[in-house]
């Protein structure tokens, strides 16, 4: 007799709220890489400034990598699978 995996789905809750939290700190890095912008008749030297030029594309890059790790991870199985 054959047993049948009663799994529906590849990614249980888990990978999901992890995904979830992967998509939000790749949102923070983004909104903290926006800001002022220079103009033709205004320099503004923030666009220049360490947050945005290294610490938000590595916050992105953390993000993204957490994500992968979301979806790549499998799920334990339960008590009654087997």
């Amino acid at each position: 007799m054959e047993k049948k995996d009663k799994r529906v789905f590849a990614f249980d809750r888990v990978n999901f709220i992890l995904l979830g939290i992967g998509v939000a700190v790749v949102l923070l890095g983004m909104v903290l890489m926006s800001g002022g912008r220079s103009d033709t008749e205004h320099f503004n030297p923030e666009i220049f400034s360490t947050l945005r030029i290294r610490i938000a594309p590595l916050v992105c890059l953390f993000g993204y990598l957490f994500m992968i790790y979301a979806i790549v991870r499998r799920p334990r199985p339960q008590e009654g699978d087997k």
